[in-house]
């Protein structure tokens, strides 16, 4: 860890604080000048591969935004590749998995020994380590087995998870051992960015609120809390981040993870209940950086007063920064939150 004393991690660990630390989803993207020039010349995965470049924009962003915590610019997919499972991005279609799994016959041929490959991600988190030292804390991540195994399933994108569940419903046994799969070359690959200088882990499971309570206890919760337990052997906290979860906040905690972030859609105070204590992340919606800075700031105080000072509140948005926000937003956001 680079920064076990800094505010982010202590509000990780739900200790007390003088103000409330914030960072954001996808603050290194499209919507900063900084970003755009360099994919001028560089695609989002060479960017990812190369970890000077993956280095250049996280720090970039997180100079520029004034924020208590910088993440590593990376894309959720990586680990397919090493697992046999080649992908590439398409033009207004986002990732497309060349071959997606459909049976257990795939599932048996995806490789689990070859995680060191992925070591290009752990030496960007290195060289922004070393460039903030004790200053500022340095987010790893990586995604979570429901939400990768998706992606693997489906091929790309999905509004319905047919594949997805298909295979759960009827392929059980193929569904364990993708989820053991998963988790092998996950847990190895998030720990090694540990080591690297990773002050926390998150873990995305975006596509998560698609389940229902039952579906979520028998197939993703065993392999998430699995995931969460190997990670936190390393002494980093994590942060379980899932979209529409409102249903399934009361099982969240079982994760093991220190931290579960809320999205916009529940009450920041209701979701904190209903979790039963901890810490948490989040919660503003996204879309609200378009708004003007009255509407912006008021929606902002009123998470904040949620939140009533209790130790163990990050704040963040609902989601990730969208393309076209406008940057002055986000930095009177942070300089708001940041404010005595």
């Amino acid at each position: 860890m680079s920064a076990p004393q800094s505010r982010f991690v202590k509000a990780c660990r739900a200790e007390p604080l003088d103000r409330t630390p914030v960072w954001f989803m996808r603050q290194a993207g499209r919507y900063m000048a900084e970003y755009r020039a360099v994919r001028k010349h560089h695609s989002l995965i060479e960017i990812c591969k190369k970890p000077e470049l993956a280095a250049e924009v996280t720090i970039t962003a997180a100079e520029i935004l004034g924020v208590d915590a910088a993440i590593i610019f990376a894309d959720l997919l990586l680990p397919l590749e090493v697992m046999g499972l080649p992908f590439h991005f398409s033009a207004g279609e986002g990732p497309v998995i060349e071959q997606p799994l459909r049976t257990a016959a795939d599932v048996q041929r995806l490789q689990t020994d070859r995680s060191a490959e992925l070591g290009y991600v752990s030496e960007a988190v290195g060289l922004v380590g070393k460039h903030f030292g004790t200053r500022l804390p340095v987010i790893g991540f990586c995604g979570a087995p429901f939400t990768l195994a998706s992606y693997m399933i489906e091929g790309g994108g999905s509004r319905h998870y047919l594949n997805t569940k298909k295979m759960m419903y009827s392929s059980p046994a193929a569904w364990d051992e993708l989820m053991r799969k998963l988790v092998a070359v996950v847990s190895a690959y998030a720990v090694e960015q540990v080591k690297a200088g990773a002050d926390a882990i998150q873990i995305f499971d975006s596509w998560v609120g698609c389940l229902s309570v039952e579906d979520f206890c028998r197939y993703v919760l065993p392999a998430t809390t699995d995931l969460v337990g190997k990670i936190k052997k390393t002494g980093a906290p994590v942060i379980y981040f899932g979209t529409e979860t409102t249903a399934l906040l009361p099982l969240l905690r079982q994760t093991g993870a220190d931290v579960v972030g809320l999205d916009w859609r529940v009450p920041l105070d209701q979701g904190w209940q209903s979790l039963g204590g901890g810490a948490v992340q989040g919660n503003l919606d996204p879309t609200l950086l378009f708004a003007a800075w009255p509407e912006l700031k008021s929606r902002a105080e009123q998470i904040l007063l949620r939140a009533a000072g209790r130790p163990g509140h990050i704040f963040n948005l609902g989601h990730g920064i969208l393309p076209e926000t406008p940057v002055e937003n986000v930095k009177a956001l942070v300089q708001f939150v940041q404010s005595p």
